[in-house]
This record gives C-alpha cells, sequence and structure tokens, in this order.
C-alpha cells in the first residue's frame, strides 16, 4: 500500500489519539453508578458496563491497526525515498 506522507502522518496521530483517549474514558465509566448494580467496584456489573468495555476495547484496537498501519507506511515511504 502506497499513502503520501501526510495520511501516513494522520493515521499515526489518530491511533495515538485513540490508545490514550479510551483508557480514560474507560476509568470514567467504570466509577459511575450506572456500571454497577451495587456499591461500585464490588457488586456485579450492569449491560452499562459490558457495552462500554466492548465498545472501548474495539475502538483501542481499531486505533492501535491503524496506527500501525500509518507506521508502517510511514516505514516504507522513508526507505524507498533513501533507495
Amino acid at each position: 500500500m502506497k499513502l503520501p506522507r501526510g495520511w501516513s502522518v494522520f493515521l499515526v496521530l489518530a491511533g495515538v489519539f485513540n490508545v490514550a483517549i479510551w483508557p480514560r474514558f474507560g476509568v470514567a465509566i467504570w466509577n459511575d453508578e450506572r456500571a454497577w448494580s451495587g456499591p461500585i467496584g464490588s457488586s456485579s456489573p450492569t449491560g452499562f458496563l459490558w457495552v462500554h468495555a466492548v465498545l472501548i476495547v474495539s475502538a483501542m484496537a481499531i486505533g492501535l491497526g491503524v496506527g500501525v498501519l500509518g507506521g508502517l507506511t510511514l516505514v516504507r515511504s522513508r526507505r524507498t525515498a533513501g533507495v
């Protein structure tokens, strides 16, 4: 795959953003009263927590994939430019 350098940098930044932001959101969801049927962290989780956990894991996986794709295209573009 060949991407312009600008798009490669954009993909790396988007990946870093997703991997950096979603864990903080996960902490907020964990501490939300709606995530637990009783006391926070010591009762059974509700659907609210499970749905958000799936969303957070998915978003981080996609962000990681996008970041790796951008990084690989940056590395390849530097290798081909140096040849």
